[in-house]
C-alpha cells in the first residue's frame, strides 16, 4: 500500500506492505529524506486515540484514501553542519556582571539611541502568533537558560532545561512570549523546532529574534559588548508590549544592561546530565510569573530578590 508523507513543502509516496510496520515508514523516509527515525514526528498519525507507536502496522493504523502524514524533523546533515557552527563559536565569556545596584549609563546615549532606530528600521520581525491585547511579554534566552547547549547528548531533549514545557504552558496564560537568542536564526529555528516549542498546542511563541536585533555599546568600564536591547521590540510592538508589561530572562546580565529594570539573570542551566534531576528554576519561576503577573507595573520590582520575594508572599 501506498503512504503519502508531507514534509518540508514536498510529498514523498512510500510503498509498504500492509503488514509493515511504523517503524519500517521512518526507515523508508531516512532513506527519502536523511532525516533519522528517532529524531521524525509523525504529528497526524493516530492509533487508539493517540499518536502511533513503532510497533504498530500500517494496516491497524486504517488509513483513508488520500490521506497525507504530516512529518518534522531535522535532516542528520543540516543537524551535524548546525552543531559543528556553534561548537565552532566562541564561547560568550561571562566576564563581567552588571547588578541592578550598578550605574548603567547607555539606555539614553545618543550613539545606543541611534543605533536602535537603525536596528528596529532595517531588521524585519516574522511573527509567528499574532499579540494578544492586555497581555505581558516574557522575553527568553536560549542557551543555558532554556537549553544546554555544550553537553553532550544523543537527543536535543536530554539537554532541555526541567520543566521547559510546563513553565512556558502556565506562563502562556498571562504573558505573550518572545525568544531572542544571540545566536543565528537558522540556529534559533532548529533548537526551538527540536525541542517542540514551536508545535506545542499548549502554548504560542510571538516571534524568535536572533543576533541580527541586538546591538553593540561601548562601556567604559567593560569596553564593546552586545546587547538585547528590550526597546527593539517595544518599537516593533508599540500598541502591545513597554517597559511596564514586560520581563527578560537570560542567563546573561550584560543582554539586558540598556534595560536592567526589566531584566532577570536566571540560574544558567549547565552539566544536563547531572543537573537535569535537581534544577527546579523554571519550576521556580513560574510561580514568580505567576504571582506577578496580574500586576499593573513590573518595572518596579528589583527583579534580582524574586526568591526573596516569593518567600514574602507565602508568609
Amino acid at each position: 500500500m501506498e503512504v503519502s508523507v508531507k514534509w518540508s513543502g514536498k510529498e514523498y509516496k512510500i510503498e509498504l506492505d500492509a503488514e509493515a510496520k511504523v517503524h519500517d515508514l521512518k526507515r523508508r523516509l531516512a532513506e527519502e529524506t536523511n532525516v533519522l527515525p528517532k529524531k521524525q514526528k509523525l504529528l497526524n498519525l493516530k492509533h487508539a486515540g493517540k499518536m502511533a507507536g513503532d510497533d504498530v502496522t500500517i494496516a491497524e493504523l486504517n488509513l483513508k484514501p488520500n490521506f497525507k502524514v504530516m512529518m518534522m524533523g531535522t535532516p542528520e546533515a543540516a543537524i551535524q553542519a548546525l552543531e559543528a557552527e556553534a561548537k565552532a563559536a566562541p564561547e560568550i565569556a561571562d566576564d563581567f556582571d552588571v547588578g541592578v545596584d550598578e550605574p548603567v549609563d547607555l539606555k539614553d546615549r545618543g550613539e545606543n539611541i541611534a543605533k536602535l532606530e537603525k536596528r528596529v528600521a532595517m531588521k524585519e520581525v516574522k511573527v509567528l502568533n499574532p499579540p494578544r491585547p492586555g497581555k505581558k511579554l516574557l522575553v527568553l534566552d536560549i542557551d543555558y537558560t532554556l537549553f544546554d547547549h555544550r553537553s553532550p547528548a544523543e537527543r536535543p531533549e536530554q539537554l532541555m532545561r526541567p520543566y521547559l514545557h510546563e513553565f512556558l504552558a502556565a506562563s502562556y496564560a498571562m504573558y505573550d512570549i518572545i525568544i531572542w537568542s544571540a545566536t543565528d536564526m537558522k540556529w534559533v529555528e532548529v533548537k526551538m523546532g527540536e525541542l517542540n516549542v514551536l508545535s506545542n498546542p499548549n502554548y504560542k511563541i510571538t516571534c524568535m529574534l536572533d543576533h541580527g536585533s541586538m546591538i553593540t555599546v561601548n562601556s567604559e568600564k567593560y569596553g564593546l559588548f552586545d546587547c538585547k536591547p528590550l526597546a527593539f521590540i517595544w518599537m516593533k510592538f508599540p500598541e502591545f508590549y513597554n517597559e511596564k508589561n514586560t520581563i527578560m530572562f537570560d542567563d546573561l546580565r550584560r543582554n539586558f544592561v540598556m534595560n536592567p529594570q526589566n531584566g532577570l539573570q536566571i540560574r544558567p542551566y549547565r552539566n544536563a546530565h547531572m543537573a537535569r534531576e535537581t534544577d527546579r528554576e523554571l519550576a521556580d519561576l513560574t510561580e514568580y510569573l505567576l504571582e506577578i503577573g496580574s500586576l499593573d507595573d513590573l518595572s518596579g520590582l528589583r527583579h534580582k530578590r524574586w526568591e526573596r520575594y516569593m518567600q514574602s508572599r507565602r508568609r
